[in-house]
């Protein structure tokens, strides 16, 4: 009993010191690769507190050997991009000026639906007010609001403010949302003319149809080499 106390401090503090040195940035942003490291370091301090045979020592300098290649692979990231990016990944665009990058959504595998949580939670319930959304290397999504869609300052605290509604999803990759039509109080038939209005014929020729806060509809459809998909507006009619 009073040995495996006693592995199990020295164990702590090694695990504990390897990753004080490892540094803050480890912890914040946690790439696949510093997630690895974290997980054999766990593994390898579990297994001499769960075994009184197995040696101390060698799981004090497997610790130590993963702590030495984190801290030099850091180093090298630091000096080489090419580096960087094999190990942590770079960054994807997945809105650019307020165009939704379909191919690099697929490449990721990441759903509309789960576009728009991201950036519900990111303060931007309405993807029309979103200039640009990047997937950064360790998972985050940052959001660049559109210039006139930035955070009030006080100064403007004084203008009326209208109640807003949810953004909801009307169509995503041409399936129709019923019950987020209705829940607007809108019928297809209100829907399907104002996509008329937009040479839409039909739900498929829709990739992403939103209504934001004002109860207006915005429509993205797709480019013919499905590389992007940008907002429409009506045709303008002699």
């Amino acid at each position: 009993m009073v040995i495996i106390l006693v592995r199990t401090v020295i164990l702590y503090l090694i695990v504990l010191f390897t990753i004080r040195v490892m540094g803050k940035s480890e912890l914040s942003k946690m790439s696949p690769f510093q997630l690895v490291v974290i997980f054999m370091i766990a593994e390898l301090a579990a297994i001499p507190i769960e075994s009184s045979t197995a040696s101390l020592i060698n799981g004090a300098i497997a610790i130590f050997t993963l702590l030495f290649l984190q801290v030099l692979i850091s180093l090298i990231s630091i000096k080489s991009e090419k580096a960087k990016n094999f190990l942590n990944g770079k960054p994807s665009i997945l809105i650019e000026k307020g165009e939704i990058n379909e191919k690099e959504l697929k490449n990721l595998r990441i759903s509309i639906n789960d576009l728009m949580e991201q950036l519900r939670i990111g303060n931007a319930p309405s993807l029309s007010d979103v200039e640009y959304a990047v997937m950064e290397s360790n998972g985050e999504l940052s959001i660049i609001p559109k210039a006139d869609k930035k955070p009030l300052t006080p100064s403007d605290m004084s203008l009326p403010k209208e109640k807003q509604t949810m953004p909801l999803i009307l169509i995503a990759d041409g399936v129709l949302y019923r019950e987020n039509l209705l829940s607007l109080g809108w019928n297809e038939t209100t829907l399907k003319k104002q996509l008329k209005g937009l040479n839409l014929k039909e739900y498929t020729d829709v990739f992403f149809a939103f209504c934001d806060e004002s109860k207006k509809l915005h429509v993205y459809v797709s480019s013919p080499d499905k590389r992007k998909a940008t907002e429409v507006t009506p045709c303008a009619t002699s």
